[in-house]
C-alpha cells in the first residue's frame, strides 16, 4: 500500500523545503500527505507498539488531541508495526488507561515512509524508528523536526508551543524567543544595513542594542 516518489527515498528530509510525500495505510483508513494540504501536520514516529514510553507519548498526544485542532492542525503517528498491532494497541490504551486515542496511526511494515523521513537511525537501531516529530505547514513545506533517543520520552506540550510559535511568526513576520508563549513579546528581525540598524533604536521598539528589539503584538 505504500507508495514513497523515488526521488525522495534516498534523501534525508531539510528545513523549509517539501515534506518527502507517501500514501500508507493507517486506522483510518488510505492517507497521503496531500489530504492534510491547507492543514499543519504533526507527524510522528515512535519505536514500536505496546511499549511504555510509547504509550505515555501517546496519551499525551491524544490528551493535547483537541488543542492541536483548534491550531488548525492534525496528528498522525506512524511505527514499524502492523495495522492489526496499531488496532489492538489503541484498543488497550483505551481499556487499561481511559484515553481514547482518535487520531490515525501509519502502518509501515515497508518502512519506507520512516527511511523517507529520516526516522531510521543505525546508531538507535536498525528495525525500529527513533522519536521523531515533523511539523508540516499547509502548502507541505516542512517547518520543523526533532528527534528524541529510544530511551526518553518527548514532551508533548512543547510540540504544541512550537507550533503556535511558527504560526505567529508566519503571521506577523518576526521571531519568538525562548520559551515563547501567546502574550508574550517577540523579537523583532534585525536590521539588514548599518543605515537600518542607525534607524533602529529611533523605531519604538523594546531594544536593548540595535540588533536586540522586541514588542507586543
Amino acid at each position: 500500500m505504500d507508495n514513497i516518489e523515488p526521488a525522495q527515498t534516498s534523501a534525508f528530509p531539510q528545513l523549509n523545503k517539501p515534506a518527502p510525500n507517501f500514501k500508507a495505510k493507517t486506522t483510518h483508513g488510505e492517507k497521503q500527505l496531500s489530504d492534510y494540504k491547507g492543514k499543519w501536520l504533526v507527524l510522528f514516529s515512535h519505536p514500536a507498539d505496546f511499549t511504555p514510553v510509547c504509550t505515555t507519548e501517546f496519551m499525551a498526544f491524544a490528551k493535547h488531541h483537541d488543542e492541536f485542532l483548534a491550531e488548525g492542525a492534525d496528528l498522525l503517528g506512524l511505527s514499524i508495526d502492523s495495522y492489526y498491532s496499531h488496532v489492538a494497541w489503541v484498543r488497550n490504551i483505551k481499556e487499561k488507561f481511559g484515553v481514547d486515542v482518535k487520531f490515525p496511526i501509519i502502518e509501515d511494515l515497508s518502512m519506507k515512509v520512516a527511511k523517507a523521513y529520516g526516522m531510521v537511525h543505525p546508531g538507535a537501531s536498525d528495525t525500529s524508528a527513533v522519536r521523531a516529530t515533523f511539523i508540516i505547514d499547509p502548502e507541505g513545506i516542512l517547518r520543523a523536526m526533532v528527534y528524541y533517543p529510544m530511551s526518553n520520552g518527548r514532551s508533548i506540550p512543547e510540540f504544541l508551543r512550537l507550533l503556535r510559535a511558527l504560526k505567529t511568526a508566519d503571521a506577523h513576520k518576526v521571531a519568538t524567543p525562548e520559551g515563547w508563549q501567546p502574550g508574550d513579546k517577540v523579537i523583532v528581525p534585525p536590521p539588514q544595513n548599518a543605515d537600518a540598524a542607525e534607524a533602529r533604536l529611533g523605531e519604538g521598539y523594546e531594544c536593548t542594542d540595535w540588533y536586540f528589539c522586541k514588542k507586543d503584538l
